[in-house]
């Protein structure tokens, strides 16, 4: 057990808090959380890759806790009116898709190793940066104005961006 892995196993542990403050309505708990959850998603990567801490255990615990951080603040925004259904159901469907390409292809005895493309590390940052902006703008009392449908617009396009490109790269693999 790592350092890294330690504190991506705490971000995980910070999930079910930040759900129940959003749902909650306490805007500015969920907001602090949220923030560290994302700041630790960075200290753990850049501990394990700085100190030769990388791990397979990690190589596999880092996404999970990211689309545990993301899917599930996304569903709690929509539970409680901040996102519209659309954008959960894209997101979601984006991870649902890759999860099940993995596991289709593991069952069709041609396992693929599915490592992030540019537009899927964007994709992560973006979906990311708008949760944070929405928590804020209500932990703060902040008018987002346009940014909220700038930010839809600019999440749904990089996630579709992003379920294409593993699509491809799926499908080029399970032709070869």
């Amino acid at each position: 057990m790592t350092l890294p892995n330690l504190i991506t196993i705490g971000r995980l542990f910070l999930v079910p808090l930040v759900i129940v403050m959003i749902l909650n309505e306490r805007w500015q708990g969920a907001f602090v959380i949220f923030v560290v959850a994302g700041i630790s998603d960075a200290v753990d990567g850049g501990l394990a890759k700085r100190f030769a801490m990388a791990s397979e255990l990690g190589a596999y615990l880092d996404p999970i806790a990211d689309k545990a951080l993301i899917v599930s603040i996304y569903i709690t925004l929509a539970v409680v009116g901040a996102v519209p259904a659309w954008l959960v159901i894209l997101v979601v469907a984006r991870d649902v898709m890759i999860v099940s390409a993995v596991v289709l292809s593991w069952g069709m005895g041609k396992p693929v190793v599915i490592s992030p493309f540019v537009v899927s590390k964007l994709n992560t940052a973006a979906q990311l940066i708008f949760a944070a902006l929405l928590l804020g703008s209500r932990a703060f009392g902040v008018d987002p104005g346009q940014a909220v449908q700038a930010g839809q617009l600019f999440v749904a396009l990089l996630t579709v961006g992003s379920m294409t490109a593993y699509l491809a790269f799926w499908l080029r693999h399970m032709a070869a």
